[in-house]
């Protein structure tokens, strides 16, 4: 599996454009979920953090690693989703992958995984 944290910024002006976003996708999450069963993606979480008037977004995932990014087309993407993206993060700011350095998930919750995939 594959476990992944980006941190994104977010353009200057626009937290209450992602307020917006995040409320959508809380309001939409049983598409948001379908979506996540579509690209084997086990666990999403978005953090949120404001440093020195700057905000930033952080996204944590657990993903089957048999289904490579790029196999996900944007055609099967909420284009909702895809315009907050376009709108909110900074494409200026590299965005910065953290280094998993122990991923601790219990083999049985490891097998749940595995088992729900083949």
């Amino acid at each position: 599996m594959r476990v992944e944290l980006t941190k994104y910024r977010v353009k200057e002006g626009k937290n209450e454009l992602v307020d917006e976003w995040i409320e959508y996708m809380h309001n939409h999450m049983d598409d948001v979920l379908m979506n996540l069963e579509g690209e084997k993606m086990f666990v999403e979480t978005i953090f949120r953090e404001a440093f020195n008037d700057v905000e930033y977004l952080y996204w944590y995932s657990v993903q089957d690693d048999n289904q490579p990014e790029d196999k996900i087309s944007k055609a099967d993407l909420d284009e909702k989703h895809l315009e907050y993206w376009e709108r909110c993060i900074d494409k200026t700011f590299r965005p910065e992958d953290m280094k998993a350095e122990i991923v601790m998930i219990p083999e049985r919750i490891r097998r749940v995984m595995r088992y729900n995939n083949d």
